[in-house]
């Protein structure tokens, strides 16, 4: 069990590099929505390309957060019932969450991701759009993100198993965001 820790953590580690990396793609998101916005309005130029590429950044900093997302548990549930349990009962929730429906889910994902995403990178497709893009450099990111996914979904099950058997801390188990954590920690709580 040590070694899957060990396994879970270099996985956490690459994802959370991976999160951390794709928040920088908003700027430069930003910085040519705005410039192929002041072209377009003061010198009436604009380019279909650059317009795909911020679709492009849109999509790459969507599906490479979703991991980095899943790391933080910050991921979007409905907690009805499992708030109400305590954290032993809320790793057992995210085991079975996590193996019935996100690893099944990013497995039939990957299944039809890369046929398109092959497809499109042998052909060398590019956009129909006059003055488009290449196509297969965005659908590349489906396939690389839903395995990264899928990896964090392994990463959390090892943790979750970890915990029930005494080996990894309940914090890392419990539905409590990241920063309520931090809160709990600091020394100003305790105080």
């Amino acid at each position: 069990m040590k070694r899957l820790l060990q396994l879970a953590g270099l996985i956490d580690r690459i994802n959370q590099a991976i999160g951390r990396a794709a928040t920088w793609l908003i700027l430069v998101m930003v910085l040519i929505s705005a410039s192929n916005a002041i072209m377009r309005k003061a010198f009436d130029m604009s380019s279909n390309g650059w317009l795909e590429i911020q679709w492009s950044l849109f999509a790459a900093v969507f599906l490479l957060a979703a991991a980095y997302t899943l790391l933080k548990n910050e991921h979007v549930r409905i907690d009805l019932l499992s708030n109400r349990l305590g954290p032993r009962a809320q790793a057992w929730i995210d085991i079975f969450g996590t193996l019935f429906f996100l690893l099944p889910l990013c497995a039939l994902i990957l299944f039809y991701a890369w046929p398109f995403f092959w497809e499109s990178f042998t052909s060398q497709e590019w956009s129909s759009n006059p003055g488009g893009l290449i196509l297969w450099p965005a659908k590349s990111l489906i396939p690389i993100c839903f395995a990264l996914l899928a990896l964090q979904g392994v990463s959390e099950i090892i943790k979750r198993v970890g915990f029930l058997l005494g080996m990894a801390p309940p914090t890392e188990a419990a539905h409590v965001p990241s920063e309520h954590l931090a809160a709990l920690d600091s020394p100003e709580k305790s105080a």
